[in-house]
């Protein structure tokens, strides 16, 4: 047990769709074992019931009290953070999207250093050759893929709602008969690809498979000439993108959906600058005004979502062994402890954060 305890709160996630949790009941009862304290937020949507939290040994606490925990407190979280308090003194672990030119970016980062708090981003908890180490890539490139295929042959609800694998899948072998659709995966080898083609096979589509090799020297047409693609590509440098809004005019085109999975809308990375706002649970898919056959957009930044339970245990249980080295001078997270120092460092120097 260590002589210092580590404290963890998970926070209530604000965000009304949000049903997933960076920490399952089963791998809260892990941290609480080897002498973490944990205290979890009561939280009127997530897939995980508070009861089943307290039976592991944490403590409950209202919704949004983490900002009145003691400041070296860790608050795990996976959305963005309300607007309040403008100051944050806490180390927050959670997807702050505030490092790759996001709008959105300096004013979070701002609020760190106005307070003296930091910034562990999950998605720069990272191993020595820079692999993700948790992340829901799977499951967000299953459900992008399977919403292309029942928007494609239109069974896709106006507005979504969660639910399970099974009933997914349920879905997607029903959508089309002897006649598939074409479907292009770029990405194709990451974890999030991969998610992808697993979906796609339920559907009965066996997708072309683009990765690093094909995007070098990218065949604008033949992406062109698929009924649906799926981006499943997270980068890490200024890429030039695999469509711009003059492609679309194209009268080959026969591309008719697009699954941004990686959602980089807000970001100068963007690979798919082609349309200009994410989609929603509640409004799923943005229809384009290109010429010639319709272009429907699907770009959901929370796509696990729909899915919450199988991601959280899966999400959590690869977060979980990280968690528990918070006390002492682990690598994992003296790298995101970089990153942050690095982001603010451009603020300071009047810069906007674009890379780090």
């Amino acid at each position: 047990m260590a002589t210092h305890p580590v404290r963890i709160t998970m926070r209530h996630e604000t965000r009304e769709t949000e049903q997933r949790a960076p920490m399952v009941p089963a791998d809260a009862a892990r941290l609480v074992e080897c002498g973490i304290a944990v205290t979890v937020e009561e939280s009127p949507q997530r897939a995980f019931d508070i009861s089943e939290y307290a039976a592991a040994g944490c403590a409950v606490a209202e919704a949004g009290s983490w900002a009145m925990a003691p400041d070296d407190t860790y608050v795990l979280g996976l959305k963005e953070l309300p607007d309040l308090p403008a100051a944050l003194v806490h180390r927050h672990i959670f997807f702050g999207h505030a490092y790759k030119g996001q709008r959105d970016g300096p004013a979070l980062l701002r609020r760190f250093t106005a307070g003296g708090g930091a910034l562990l981003d999950l998605e720069y908890l990272v191993d020595d050759a820079g692999r993700r180490l948790a992340a829901f890539g799977y499951w967000a490139g299953y459900v992008g893929a399977a919403l292309a295929v029942l928007h494609h042959s239109g069974r896709l609800m106006s507005a979504l709602r969660p639910t399970t694998k099974e009933a997914l899948d349920d879905a997607l072998r029903r959508t089309y008969g002897a006649r598939k659709p074409t479907a292009l995966v770029i990405g194709a080898l990451g974890r999030c690809g991969r998610g992808a083609r697993d979906a796609l096979a339920v559907a009965g589509i066996q997708p072309t498979c683009w990765d690093l090799a094909e995007t070098r020297t990218l065949d604008r047409a033949a992406l062109l000439d698929h009924d649906i693609l799926v981006n499943a590509v997270l980068t890490t440098s200024p890429t030039p993108p695999f469509l711009t809004r003059a492609d679309l005019g194209s009268a080959a085109r026969r591309l008719a959906v697009v699954a941004d999975v990686t959602c980089d809308v807000a970001s100068a990375w963007n690979l798919l600058p082609i349309y200009d706002a994410c989609t929603t649970l509640q409004r799923p898919v943005q229809r384009l005004n290109a010429a010639g056959t319709p272009l429907d957009v699907i770009a959901i930044d929370n796509l696990p979502s729909l899915l919450p339970r199988e991601a959280s245990i899966a999400f959590s249980a690869e977060l979980a062994t990280h968690l528990l080295t918070l006390v002492g001078p682990a690598r994992v997270w003296e790298r995101c402890r970089h990153f942050f120092a690095q982001a603010c460092s451009t603020l300071d120097a009047g810069l906007e954060p674009t890379n780090v």
